[in-house]
């Protein structure tokens, strides 16, 4: 069957590409370096343990602290993997890498469409990035090539009453008329998959590409076009994935996740992208895909079991890449592509919020990592690497809870010199090595640091260490973040130890747009963060009360707790941030030479637009051009029955105001051509002393104030 489906996608199955042969080799490598040290780690545990292992609650400890382990080393050589090809020249089986920049610029373009699916977003604020993208194509001189996308999906009908006006007045900015299009679905089914998924079946056949983008994304016109040349130059590329940078940070909290990914990220994306090579990942954004072959192999059909693997597939992108990897694609990331944007959580509370929803999506990966057939061993790998993204804090907890039980033993309890499973004749003498400790330590430390210590050499060799303030400031920055990471790390495991117990148990999830700017207020922060406080209170009382060195050992872990809600809230204060960036901290190369692209979007971002008294509604009833805009959009009545009910509901809004209809209610008059346009002609015709009368006198008086 899967030969048959390549034969018919011109993809040859008889040819293995070249580079799996060294994809095999280089993962064969990886395995052996995180395995042996990995097992030479658990050999150590074992003998630091006072009865080595012979004990049930020794053998747990052993099997959690080789999975944590292992996992933490998977990530350190991924990073040294990154160093070595980073100054060895790059990876000569790059996709980008095979192609010159003359090949590229040679090669014509294919009609391409970028989409820009959104839920509750900051409207003008997401089309205003969407305006900078635009704009830097037309620099290109390529837009006859694109087609725009706004994919709405949002339910307040506020919110979409605004998206559409504030689509209209881009349109009408740009002279886009035929180019930048607006569709919101009716019915909000599977998520932002079945967003995508409806777009296809209505528009996928016009285009052979799709571009993909977030709220928050920013790609330049450059990388946008190289992106759909270099799918042109390698057909069997199903997917193509960038490297998004996190740019625009305000908070103290985002800067510090924003340098983290600038500094660290051309490290462990490098390593990523030469192990995984055509195998890798899809992120869900700031990628392009072959149409064709993704409508035809990459439906997502709800899993058949139960809870938590039953329904719909909340985080599509990763299986999405494993089944047009099944179809016998190519999925690559591409990290040298370059300017290719995105934004993080302004507050560590956002950031959880959206962890909440992955960890959930994440996890349904368990099934079709186990269960689906057909789908290449890599891929696997790579459901698996999200699933320890979030499955590894349950299991990190449980690893502090037995080895404090461990502690209580040997403190409180007697030793027990013949434990359960120890068959000798003799007695098991419980022997401590110290020594021993204090190296496995070193090792998990080196783990956990040495890659930022590489990522400094590497901003050194290459020469961009003024991109970031230089290396005093530099060097400053890494002690900040490594600082900020270890007081973060705590809050989180307890925080995605809840997510996974929630998750499956199949607790309901809301699905909601994100916080983009907002600070944490101090009393959102203590109440957040009380459990946590809590929980780290109480495991030092505890530990307090065992023995004064078990107090000590558990403070890395305990003190941040405690410290949870004013960390959070401090975190989420843009004047830290900012003031750290005044004094070149924290700063990335787009902070010291921001591309066009980038001032671009930020300058449209600042532009001061003219004040409105009115609510979306009110404008859709009153403001005449909004009005027919919003009637272009519309849908005539389908029967009698749903003209009765929208005439009542007109005549209800005309004598009572909005203020009389529920949300569903406001949402069927706006969508609706004939009442929106009857609602125009009648509200302007009521009483002065009537609600509509009162509004307009106030649309009136604030337009007259506005002129003088």
């Amino acid at each position: 069957m899967r030969v048959r489906q390549q034969r018919e996608n011109n993809v040859d199955p008889t040819e293995s590409p070249r580079w799996r042969r060294v994809a095999m080799v280089r993962r064969s490598l990886m395995a052996l370096l995180v395995f042996g040290q990995t097992a030479v780690a658990g050999y150590y545990l074992l003998w630091i343990l006072p009865y080595h292992g012979h004990t049930p609650l020794e053998l747990g400890l052993l099997f959690l602290f080789a999975i944590l382990y292992a996992w933490i080393a998977v990530g350190f050589w991924t990073a040294v993997w990154g160093f070595v090809i980073r100054i060895t020249g790059g990876d000569r089986h790059s996709r980008l890498k095979r192609h010159s920049d003359d090949e590229l610029d040679a090669t014509p373009l294919k009609k391409t469409a970028v989409i820009l699916p959104i839920y509750h977003e900051p409207v003008r604020w997401t089309l205003d990035g969407l305006k900078a993208v635009y704009q830097d194509i037309a620099d290109q001189g390529q837009l006859d090539s694109f087609e725009f996308y706004i994919l709405s999906d949002s339910r307040n009908p506020d919110v979409w009453l605004e998206e559409q006006v504030a689509w209209s007045d881009l349109i009408r900015e740009l002279g886009a008329e035929g180019r930048i299009f607006y569709r919101r679905r009716p019915v909000n089914l599977n998520f932002k998959s079945g967003n995508v998924a409806d777009f296809l079946r209505r528009w996928g056949r016009w285009h052979k590409y799709m571009i993909v983008l977030d709220a928050d994304s920013l790609l330049s016109g450059r990388t946008l076009v190289r992106m759909v040349r270099l799918m042109e130059r390698e057909p069997r590329i199903g997917i193509l994935q960038t490297n998004p940078n996190v740019i625009n940070g305000q908070s103290l909290f985002a800067r510090i996740q924003q340098f983290a990914n600038r500094f660290y990220s051309p490290l462990f994306a490098t390593g990523l992208a030469a192990i995984q090579m055509g195998d890798a990942a899809f992120w869900g954004h700031n990628a392009i895909l072959r149409i064709e072959p993704f409508m035809k192999h990459c439906g997502l059909r709800k899993l058949p079991g139960r809870g938590l693997f039953g329904g719909p597939i909340m985080s599509h992108d990763f299986v999405e890449a494993a089944y047009i990897g099944r179809a016998g694609y190519e999925v690559w990331l591409e990290p040298n592509l370059g300017e290719s944007y995105e934004e993080s959580p302004p507050t560590l509370g956002d950031e959880l919020a959206r962890d909440n929803r992955w960890a959930k999506g994440n996890l349904q990966h368990l099934w079709i990592m186990l269960r689906e057939p057909g789908i290449r061993f890599a891929h696997r790998m790579a459901f698996l690497n999200g699933i320890m993204a979030y499955l590894a804090s349950p299991l990190w907890l449980a690893f502090l809870i037995l080895t404090s039980i461990e502690a209580a033993q040997m403190t409180l309890a007697p030793i027990d010199y013949f434990p359960e499973g120890h068959q000798g004749l003799f007695p098991l003498w419980p022997e401590w090595r110290p020594e021993w400790a204090l190296g496995l330590a070193l090792s998990t430390l080196m783990l956990l640091f040495l890659p930022k210590f590489l990522a400094i050499f590497d901003s050194m060799i290459h020469r961009t260490t003024t991109s970031f303030g230089g290396l005093p400031r530099l060097l400053i920055s890494v002690f900040v973040e490594i600082a900020v990471s270890v007081l973060l790390a705590p809050i989180r495991m307890l925080a995605h130890s809840r997510f996974v117990i929630a998750a499956l148990l199949n607790l309901s999830l809301k699905w909601a747009g994100q916080n983009r700017t907002d600070e944490m207020t101090w009393s959102s922060g203590f109440r957040s963060q009380l459990p946590a406080m809590a929980v780290g209170a109480s495991w030092a009382g505890f530990a307090w009360t065992l023995d004064p060195l078990f107090f000590f050992w558990s403070l890395p872990v305990a003190v941040p707790l405690i410290l949870s809600a004013p960390t959070s809230v401090l975190l989420s204060r843009q004047a830290l941030g900012i003031g750290l960036l005044n004094k070149g901290i924290l700063m990335i190369p787009e902070e010291r030479r921001p591309i066009s692209l980038l001032t671009r979007a930020r300058g449209y971002r600042s532009e001061e637009r003219p004040a409105t008294v009115l609510t979306p509604f009110q404008q859709a009833v009153l403001v005449p051009g909004i009005n027919q805009v919003h009637q272009s959009l519309g849908r005539d009545a389908s029967n009698a029955v749903r003209q009765t009910r929208l005439h009542r509901l007109r005549d209800r809004c005309v004598e009572q105001g909005p203020g009389a209809l529920t949300n569903s209610e406001v949402a069927q008059i706006a969508r609706d051509k004939a009442t929106l346009r009857e609602l125009h002609r009648m509200a302007w015709r009521t009483p002065k002393d009537s609600y509509w009368g009162r509004i307009i006198q106030l649309l009136t008086s604030t337009a007259a104030n506005q002129k003088t």
